[in-house]
């Protein structure tokens, strides 16, 4: 049964997911598990095969609005060890809290629907679908951003977006593939909703990248992206040796920058191009709009690792070594 763990932010957290298929790289020792041998049994005539596959070992960390941390915050994440790995970010819109609807329960239900659906025949490992159904499944008034990425065991990254949710994948020393935000206009993301007018699965971004073993996927809400640059990303994982590490790292310095009103953030950047800025009489004075963007903040820090699995095949049939041949062995 696939491991599925679902989070909204509640407290700052960080978590390490290495999941059972993974063998440990000398970066991420901290984090993944032991390696249990495999035992593969056969006659003389079967051949002997090994396949390799990918899959992820992630790190996780959430950091509520400085204003939302009783309540846990907006943002909710689920990550999965189904095939290759799942992960997805939802970002709740905080309009909603204008209407006295509380703003996380949306993202929350469905992540938990998202999460409940990886698995499902109709879904077919396809991120897109996932989003349909998660969305149809959710009750709550709403609406939110959302991101979801699928890695198959072949390498494959499947990944859709709706909103400002991101997504970074690290080769190396830089960004290898990065997804862009869908605004209707500035501060004004698509999002999915429990209204009608709201966007769909098929206004969903739709990327599909093949991805290498040793590179690192970051996944975050906007409150990462509108407050840290990718070259800040990039060596701040590169800097790291762990992923939860990483995640925890990519976080807390969003926090800072978000603080921070002197800041040159992406947000600020943005606003400026999009017009908005200081008084005239402040631009006079040599001043501009800069600062960071509070918000919630959740990052994945994602490490794609190879696993090699030892098969044996007669004709027709396959028969896989797994782990628990092994435990009831030695039990």
């Amino acid at each position: 049964m696939a491991m599925i763990t679902v989070f909204r932010a509640s407290i700052s957290r960080s978590l390490p997911y290495c999941f059972p298929n993974l063998l440990s790289s000398s970066s991420n020792r901290n984090s993944a598990p032991k390696k249990n041998k495999l035992l593969c049994y056969a006659a003389s005539s079967h051949t002997k095969t090994i396949r390799s596959e990918m899959s992820f070992c992630i790190g996780t960390h959430m950091i509520p609005h400085p204003k939302k941390v009783e309540r846990g915050g907006e943002d909710s994440f689920f990550v999965s060890d189904y095939n290759g790995g799942v992960i997805a970010v939802a970002d709740g819109v905080s309009g909603w809290a204008e209407r006295n609807v509380d703003p996380s329960l949306f993202p929350q239900e469905l992540m938990a629907n998202a999460s409940c659906l990886v698995g499902d025949e109709e879904v077919s490992y396809d991120p897109q679908i996932l989003i349909r159904k998660a969305h149809a499944a959710t009750s709550a008034v709403g609406s939110a951003t959302v991101i979801v990425a699928m890695l198959e065991a072949n390498g494959k990254l499947k990944i859709a977006n709706v909103g400002d949710c991101g997504l970074r994948v690290i080769r190396g020393d830089q960004v290898f593939f990065s997804t862009s935000p869908q605004e209707h206009y500035f501060d004004c993301p698509y999002q999915l909703s429990s209204e009608i007018a709201g966007q769909t699965y098929l206004d969903a971004v739709v990327s599909r990248v093949e991805v290498m073993e040793g590179d690192t996927i970051v996944m975050g809400s906007d409150g990462l992206f509108d407050n840290v640059f990718d070259h800040e990303i990039v060596s701040t994982v590169v800097g790291q040796s762990d992923v939860a590490e990483a995640a925890k790292a990519l976080a807390n310095l969003a926090s800072i920058h978000s603080m921070n009103s002197e800041f040159e953030s992406p947000y600020s950047l943005e606003a400026r191009s999009k017009g908005f800025d200081v008084p005239f009489w402040k631009k006079i004075l040599g001043m501009k709009l800069t600062g960071g963007k509070l918000d919630d903040i959740t990052v994945i820090v994602g490490q794609v690792v190879k696993s090699q699995h030892i098969s044996l095949l007669d004709e027709d049939q396959t028969v896989e070594a797994h782990t628990e041949q092994e435990n009831k062995l030695e039990s």
